[in-house]
């Protein structure tokens, strides 16, 4: 068997970092061929939900302000091009719990919000009240709000962008499921999958989200799957819970992991929590532990008070793929020649999808990116503070 030299590329992997790569490598005139043991979209990827925040508010972190500015211009051209917008800018309220000062996250991301040009509104107890009345101001006494964020049809938009890569030529197989890379001495060359088919290709990208570590045993120690609890909740008071009303949020977003959405217009309202989750593998049973919704009942009698007893449609354990220090990976595996992981979303992936098919096209290109150097390969060390990231 002899490794290719046309360029050709396998996809392992039709979440939105798979899916954005195989589209851009695409349109760059590789031939790409994307694998996913789904049905595709994959039920179970963490992109395959309702919604999932945009936002570009990431306390003092500069790099990630602006990949996510440069992210919103791709977002709306996306929204241009399709036939239904996906993208929903509805503004964010970012609520602190306690005044904002120097080194909160809100505080830090309303002064570099500033600095860049950008817009948002500070807002006190009393502000709060009275332009979102849903929200009981007493344990988050202020906010600001950023006009400039919003939610995608996360699902939907990973479903776009396959069914946009199928009419250009990537050839998608859904029911695909990778069991070993096939090797020649320390070129990787193709895979293999669990009913026996290979393909080959000079290029393979794994971006299998929360399996990457399964499917990958040497980046273990780099990444790992962790769960975290989703909520859906029936409103029927829906103009309350919708915009300008009630709009995307976090609630002390640093310190608790609280966020959420507005109500869609059947009445759904998406609560979630980024906190510590359970570390297990992707294919393990997902199981919501049972003292989450209470959990989530005691934060609302204290803040939302109208959601404390609306009753619950669903609940999901959304599979992150954490790295260790909160930061994507997107880089050559140092020891398998032709062997590229773009994975480690961290819980806060998503939003970046306009960005993720260049900047990964880019690295297995060799080429520049301005904003490659943050996803390279590297050594484990000290765990960053991280402000939040969520989905």
């Amino acid at each position: 068997m002899g490794g290719h030299t046309d360029g050709s590329v396998v996809i392992v992997g039709a979440g939105v970092f798979g899916a954005s790569a195989a589209l851009e490598l695409r349109k760059r005139g590789h031939s790409v061929t994307l694998l996913d043991p789904g049905p595709v979209p994959h039920v179970l990827a963490a992109s395959t939900d309702i919604s999932k925040v945009l936002r570009m508010d990431y306390g003092a972190d500069e790099f990630y302000m602006e990949l996510m500015e440069a992210a919103f211009e791709g977002w709306d051209a996306w929204n241009e091009g399709w036939r239904e917008p996906l993208f929903h800018q509805t503004g964010m309220l970012l609520l602190a719990g306690g005044p904002m000062a120097p080194g909160g996250f809100e505080h830090d991301s309303y002064q570099l919000l500033r600095a860049r040009g950008h817009h948002p509104e500070r807002l006190s107890a009393a502000q709060i009240k009275e332009r979102f009345p849903s929200w009981d101001p007493a344990d988050h006494p202020e906010a600001y709000f950023n006009p400039r964020a919003g939610w995608a049809e996360s699902g939907e938009v990973v479903a776009r962008l396959i069914a946009d890569g199928k009419k250009l030529g990537v050839k998608v197989y859904g029911g695909a499921e990778m069991r070993s890379l096939i090797e020649q001495g320390k070129r990787v060359v193709g895979v293999r999958m669990a009913d026996g088919r290979e393909f080959e290709a000079e290029y393979v990208v794994v971006a299998a989200g929360a399996w990457s570590p399964s499917l990958l045993p040497q980046i273990g120690d780099l990444m790992w799957s962790t769960g975290q609890p989703v909520f859906h909740f029936r409103v029927e008071d829906i103009g309350s819970f919708q915009p300008p009303k009630f709009v995307v949020w976090s609630a002390d977003i640093a310190s608790t992991g609280w966020y959420g959405f507005p109500a869609l217009d059947d009445g759904t309202v998406k609560v979630a929590n980024h906190g510590p989750g359970r570390r297990q593998a992707a294919a393990e049973p997902r199981q919501v532990d049972s003292g989450y919704e209470e959990m989530f009942r005691a934060f609302f009698r204290r803040s939302l008070p109208a959601l404390a007893e609306a009753p619950m449609i669903s609940s999901r354990l959304c599979m992150y793929c954490d790295t260790w220090d909160g930061d994507f990976w997107i880089d050559y595996d140092p020891d398998r020649e032709g062997l590229l992981v773009a994975a480690g979303g961290s819980g806060h992936g998503f939003k970046f999808a306009p960005m993720l098919g260049p900047i990964i096209a880019d690295v297995l290109e060799r080429k520049p990116n301005h904003f490659a150097h943050r996803f390279r390969w590297r050594r484990r060390g000290e765990p960053k503070t991280e402000d939040a990231r969520y989905s």
